[in-house]
């Protein structure tokens, strides 16, 4: 049985997001007895298309063009379908991230295809199809069956491994058979955040709660960030007095993430945050409270004032760096 991956990029590149999706279908597409096809969007030179046949991608399609230039969701999801229905492909497997979340309810309805959104595992069953996920704000893991011909999954970043097959793909033209120019959405101006790391792109972030005590007490934050090249975070608390603008504010309310290392210093680990940041790979949290709800997520946890371990840490990251 076939399994469809839509492979998302950004400014034509692909990142490691992507090549995670590859290696979860091609997991999936082993428990079926099948092969993987992943589709790309837009304008991405052959060298990065190529890398997809690393990864377990034994076909890729590719949809050429200024088409990637609308975000138009409403085209793509019929690009998509498209692409399901000629490849005749049952699995399609995409991102649990913003635009994963836009167009996997409408490929559902299109499609007449069962969502589990956000799953974080292979399968742990095909006949039933039957996956796995984090329910309750990541408290509890739950068992999705689903029984229609057609099976949708997003999948949660961090979740499963990338593995690297070094094989070699396929790489085709697609035509979805759709007018491309018939888009309802198109950008007229672009304006990028420059000098920082995007928390949804990090792969490590900083973050500082009330702990902190004063927006004055930032530097050892901005230091650490600097020297593991790290976005930096807050949480809401933090943000709604001011202290730190409001694009840094992680949680249920604020930005969800996904980093494979989430550091909390003084957040003491509110279940709308930590609904925000418990994808997280790893979880290191520093309080004064052994208490803390924070502690419960975290995989490694330092009792104790941030004021003061901050320094320490910054220091021996440096030297352990140096060496």
């Amino acid at each position: 049985m076939a399994v469809l991956v839509y492979t998302e990029n950004w400014d034509g590149k692909f990142k490691k997001l992507s090549l995670e999706l590859v290696s979860y279908a091609c997991g999936v597409a082993d428990q079926l007895g099948g092969s993987v096809t992943a589709l790309s969007i837009g304008k991405v030179e052959k060298d990065q298309l190529s890398r997809l046949g690393a990864y377990g991608a034994s076909r890729v399609l590719t949809v050429d063009g200024d088409v990637g230039d609308g975000l138009d969701n409403r085209l793509y999801t019929r690009i998509i379908a498209s692409a399901m229905e000629k490849t005749g492909s049952k699995v399609l497997v995409m991102a649990h991230n913003n635009s994963g979340k836009a167009l996997a309810p409408g490929l559902s309805v299109r499609l007449k295809a069962g969502l589990a959104a956000g799953v974080t595992a292979l399968p742990g069953s095909v006949d039933p199809f039957v996956v796995e996920k984090k329910v309750f704000s990541g408290k509890a893991y739950g068992r999705i069956r689903i029984l229609t011909p057609s099976v949708i999954l997003t999948l949660t970043q961090n979740s499963y491994e990338v593995n690297e097959t070094g094989g070699e793909t396929a790489i085709e033209s697609f035509d979805p058979g759709v007018d491309l120019s018939e888009r309802s959405t198109r950008i007229r101006d672009v304006q990028k955040q420059e000098g920082k790391i995007l928390l949804t792109d990090a792969e490590i972030v900083v973050s500082g709660g009330r702990g902190m005590r004063s927006p004055d007490n930032w530097s050892p934050l901005e230091e650490l960030a600097e020297t593991l090249d790290a976005a930096l975070a807050c949480s809401r608390p933090v943000s709604d007095e001011g202290w730190r603008p409001h694009e840094e504010h992680t949680g249920q309310t604020g930005k969800i993430i996904s980093p494979n290392l989430y550091m909390a210093f003084g957040i003491s680990g509110a279940i709308q945050h930590l609904a925000g940041v418990s994808s997280s790979k790893y979880i290191v949290a520093v309080n004064t409270d052994k208490d803390a709800p924070i502690f419960e997520a975290a995989d490694y946890g330092i009792v104790g004032d941030a004021m003061k371990v901050l320094p320490e840490l910054n220091t021996e990251i440096k030297i352990a760096r140096d060496r």
